[in-house]
């Protein structure tokens, strides 16, 4: 009987310093997975931002160009004006 309780007690000290391990391990894993997906939403929104800032920049090159031709349409305008008074 003296046998019995003395390997159940070691059972239980080395099971519960293997579980902490195993946990530890198992929260390093959780977390590097967290991790990994956090970095990849943050690829994905900064790919997002780019090809919004892209964009906008395009939008506003061509919204130049329109408002130099405006321009040079009103100095146009302006010229024979000056000349019809």
């Amino acid at each position: 009987m003296s046998t019995d309780v003395y390997f159940v007690t070691l059972l239980l000290f080395f099971g519960t310093i293997l579980l902490v391990f195993a946990m530890k391990y198992f929260s390093a894993a959780f977390s590097a997975r967290a991790r990994l997906a956090n970095d990849t939403a943050y690829r994905t929104l900064v790919e997002q931002a780019m090809a919004a800032q892209l964009e906008s920049q395009a939008s506003l090159a061509a919204m130049q160009a329109d408002l130099a031709k405006l321009a040079a349409s009103l100095a146009a305008v302006e010229k024979i004006l000056k000349q019809v008074e």
